[in-house]
C-alpha cells in the first residue's frame, strides 16, 4: 500500500455496517462476521470513531484482542464528532479522539487514522497536516491519510508527502476517480483504498422496487443528504435509476458467481486500488465478498459493456459532482 509500507488484502472489510446506521447488529453477529471475514483472509479493517459513536472500532479492537491483532491493519477516522468547520481541526481535538480510538481499538498506535470527509478549505491549511506529522513523531499514529467525498479533494490532500492513503468513492456507477485520480495516485505512491464499493448494497443486485429500509437505515433517511453527503448512500444515484441501470449489468454476470463478487473484481481490475472494503453484516457475506478477490479478470467485451450502461445511465446523475 504505497507509502503505507504495507501489505494488506485486495478484498478489506468496512465496518461501518456493524456499527450503525445499517439497522441493528447485534455483538454476536457483528464478531462472528469479523472473524469469518479473517479467516477468509482478510487483513484490512477500516473503521471511524462516529460509526455507532465507538461501537464499530470497539467491536473491530475486540477482534484485535481475540486473535492477537495478527497480520491485521486497522484504519480509523477522526473529524465527524464535531460541526465541520475548519477550526474544529485543532490539535487538542485531534489529540482527544486519538485517545478515544486508542481506547476504543486497545492499542497504543493506531496504524492509519484518516480525515473523515473534512471540508473542502482544509487542504490549504499545511498547519493541518504538519500537526499530523507530530501525532506520527508522538507515536500516537503510524500513518495518516485522508476519507474524500470529491476527486479534486483527492488531488488536492497528496500533495501533501505525509498522506499515505485516500479512501474513495469508487464503483461502477462511480467512475470518475479512474480518468482524474487513480494515475497521480499511482505516481505519487499513495494507497487507494475503495469505499462504498457496492453502492450501499445497490449493486449486490437484490433491491427492487418494492425494497424498504427501517427508520434507523441511512438507505431511508439519507436518500437526499438530509444527514450528511448524498454521495454515499446508494452512491449518489437516485434507486430508481439504480435499479435499471443493475439489470443492465447483471446480463454480463456469470451463473456460477454473484453480481457483488463481479463488481468487486472489477474495482480491483484498475491498478491503482490498493483494497477495497465491502460491509457485511453476515459471516456468509464477509466470506463471498473475500472470494472476489479469486475470480479470474473480466474480459474486455464485460468492461466496455459496463462502461456504456454508466455512460448512459448513471454519469449524469453523479459524474460532475463528486
Amino acid at each position: 500500500m504505497g507509502r503505507l509500507g504495507r501489505d494488506v488484502s485486495e478484498i478489506g472489510f468496512g465496518a461501518w455496517q456493524i456499527g450503525a446506521d445499517w439497522g441493528t447488529v447485534d455483538e454476536d453477529a457483528a464478531m462472528a462476521t469479523l472473524h469469518a471475514a479473517a479467516d477468509a483472509g482478510v487483513s484490512f479493517f477500516d473503521t471511524a470513531d462516529v460509526y455507532g459513536d465507538g461501537r464499530s472500532e470497539q467491536l473491530v479492537g475486540r477482534l484485535l484482542r481475540e486473535r492477537d491483532g495478527a497480520g491485521i491493519t486497522v484504519a480509523t477516522k477522526m473529524g465527524r464528532r464535531l460541526e465541520q468547520t475548519v477550526g474544529n481541526y485543532s490539535p487538542e481535538n485531534f489529540r482527544a479522539w486519538n485517545d478515544r480510538s486508542r481506547e476504543n481499538l486497545g492499542v497504543e498506535t493506531l496504524d492509519l487514522v484518516q480525515l473523515h470527509c473534512p471540508p473542502s478549505d482544509l487542504y490549504y491549511e499545511p498547519e493541518v497536516f504538519a500537526d499530523l506529522d507530530a501525532m506520527v513523531a508522538e507515536g500516537r499514529i503510524a500513518a495518516y491519510g485522508v476519507s474524500v467525498e470529491r476527486v479534486e479533494d483527492a488531488l488536492k490532500a497528496i500533495e501533501y508527502p505525509g498522506v499515505a492513503t485516500v479512501q474513495i468513492i469508487f464503483n461502477p456507477f462511480r467512475q470518475r476517480p479512474a480518468a482524474r485520480f487513480f494515475e497521480e495516485a499511482a505516481r505519487r505512491r499513495v494507497g487507494v483504498i475503495v469505499r462504498v464499493p457496492l453502492a450501499s448494497g445497490l449493486l449486490a443486485g437484490k433491491y427492487t422496487r418494492e425494497t424498504t429500509f427501517g427508520p434507523d437505515d441511512h438507505r431511508n433517511y439519507n436518500r437526499t443528504g438530509a444527514s450528511f453527503d448524498v454521495g454515499e448512500t446508494f452512491a449518489g444515484v437516485p434507486f430508481e435509476a439504480g435499479l435499471g441501470a443493475v439489470d443492465e449489468l447483471r446480463e454480463r454476470v456469470p451463473d456460477d458467481v454473484s453480481l457483488a463478487q463481479v463488481v468487486l473484481r472489477w474495482i480491483l481490475m484498475h491498478e491503482a486500488v490498493s483494497t477495497v472494503i465491502p460491509g457485511a453484516r453476515s459471516p456468509e457475506q464477509a466470506r463471498a465478498n473475500a472470494a472476489a478477490a479469486d475470480l479470474q479478470p473480466l474480459d474486455d467485451a464485460t468492461m466496455a459493456a459496463w462502461t456504456a450502461v454508466y455512460e448512459q445511465r448513471i454519469a449524469p446523475h453523479v459524474h460532475q459532482r463528486w
